[in-house]
């Protein structure tokens, strides 16, 4: 087992990867940007360095300076978390050819499922659900561009090969639309992602978004631990995730878990990943794969009671799992709600101090934040200061638990989205379970028009 690893991460990411790492007696190096000195994590941390100045460019995705402070601290392995370099196949390459073990897939593998189109071709040869779209990346010829959405059906949606996060993707209705559409998403991959191929797929009405977790060792075994749905999302981020998704078949989520992990089998994949998928009709459609933690990932642990950082540790030391996919027993049901410092309904970002903070508590509540009370948001970074995760024998208890939660929490001194929450969790639809990926923005543009 390692001894020492380096958290190139901040926020409330970098402090759970540190308590699982205290937990197993690994010591710990917090990389920060200036803006992050007073942080929770780099005070908790056995040693931190500084990288560089505020804005991410100068100090999170400068790939020389984490090397070099992964150097200077005799580390041995460096755990990306989520978000900046995480998902970097380059980032991953460079970490081991450094001489240091890069926790999560490897680059090739990254790489590999980067690549929203070779992905999704990797997919079909592995026997899981795509949503219908164009064989490969869209031509150059407009004639045949139309053709081939002519043969999907309208709408479609075009999304950069590269893109990721809710960014490089166009709905399109109509084929007056469609050129202009492909232009600027190839205009706007090449500008993000350094790849300006993009590619077509139908565009899902209605859909619910339900993912899979799944853990890999290097040794080809493979298990997944169940499904949660993340449908209620604004501008293609998630706002709330809950495990188990409700009113699904069983059958045919394990169905789709088996099918997952053959896929993480052919692809020769390790480390801790998550299969994303579109839910319409009774069918599941693949749209991406993401090859590391996700934020959401406590709800998991809260039903199944695996450590899924632990894990990732274990994994890239080389151990073997050992657990079987009999073994995992899934019991209750947990919710996830994400805190951001953000105007609640118009959903623009408020960075400040925090005059007053109170975490919530009771019977099976969770909190994973890096804020303390003055503590300064910085404006440089995502907007999520904290996750509140609520336990319960069943999804009402849960829901009950997570209102009590957050009708305790207290965060003055900026704005916060907790009202919406709190308003979600007494919204009819949303109690009934099973609302699509829209729903949450039409309920926004609905309060909004109201204002």
């Amino acid at each position: 087992m390692f001894e020492k690893i380096l958290i190139a991460n901040r926020g409330e990411i970098a402090l759970r990867i540190q308590r699982a790492c205290r937990e197993m007696g690994i010591k710990t190096v917090a990389v920060h940007s200036e803006a992050d000195t007073e942080a929770k994590y780099v005070k908790l941390a056995d040693e931190s360095v500084c990288i560089g100045p505020a804005p991410s460019e100068q100090s999170y995705l400068n790939i020389p300076a984490i090397i070099s402070a992964a150097e200077v601290t005799d580390s041995e392995a460096i755990h990306p978390g989520y978000g900046f370099l995480a998902e970097n196949a380059d980032f991953a390459e460079r970490v081991e050819k450094s001489g240091f073990v890069f926790i999560g897939p490897r680059p090739e593998t990254i790489r590999l499922m980067g690549d929203k189109v070779n992905a999704k071709n990797a997919m079909k040869k592995a026997g899981v659900p795509c949503v219908p779209g164009s064989d490969g990346a869209l031509p150059e010829s407009p004639e045949e561009i139309k053709g081939i959405i002519r043969a999907i059906g309208y709408p479609v949606i075009i999304k950069a090969s590269g893109g990721g996060g809710g960014r490089g993707m166009r709905v399109v209705h109509t084929e007056a639309a469609l050129l202009n559409a492909v232009i600027m998403t190839r205009n706007e991959a090449h500008v993000a992602f350094g790849n300006p191929m993009v590619y077509a797929e139908k565009f899902m009405e209605n859909p619910r978004h339900i993912e899979f977790q799944v853990l890999v060792d290097e040794h080809r075994n493979a298990v997944y631990l169940g499904e949660r749905d993340c449908s209620i999302q604004r501008r293609n981020q998630k706002i709330i995730e809950e495990t188990p998704a409700p009113g699904l078949s069983p059958k045919l989520l394990d169905k789709i878990g088996s099918r997952c992990v053959d896929a993480c089998r052919r692809i020769d994949y390790r480390g801790v990943g998550t299969f994303e998928f579109l839910f319409e009709k009774k069918e599941f459609y693949f749209i991406e794969m993401n090859t590391r933690l996700q934020v959401e990932h406590p709800i998991t642990e809260a039903v199944t009671g695996i450590d899924l950082v632990q894990q990732q540790i274990r994994v890239a030391a080389g151990e073997k799992l050992h657990i079987r996919q009999r073994d995992i027993v899934r019991k209750g049901h947990a919710i996830e709600c994400r805190i951001n410092a953000e105007d609640p309904y118009m959903c623009t970002p408020c960075a400040g101090r925090i005059t007053r903070y109170h975490a919530p508590g009771g019977p099976g509540i969770r909190v994973d934040s890096h804020v303390y009370h003055n503590y300064m948001v910085p404006p440089y970074y995502d907007s999520l200061i904290g996750k509140v995760i609520a336990y319960g024998d069943s999804r009402d208890q849960a829901i009950a638990r997570m209102r009590i939660a957050l009708s305790e929490m207290v965060v003055e001194g900026i704005m916060t989205n907790i009202p919406l929450h709190l308003d979600l969790l007494h919204d009819a639809a949303f109690l009934r379970g099973g609302t699509t990926i829209h729903y949450l923005e039409q309920m926004l543009a609905q309060h909004n028009k109201q204002v």
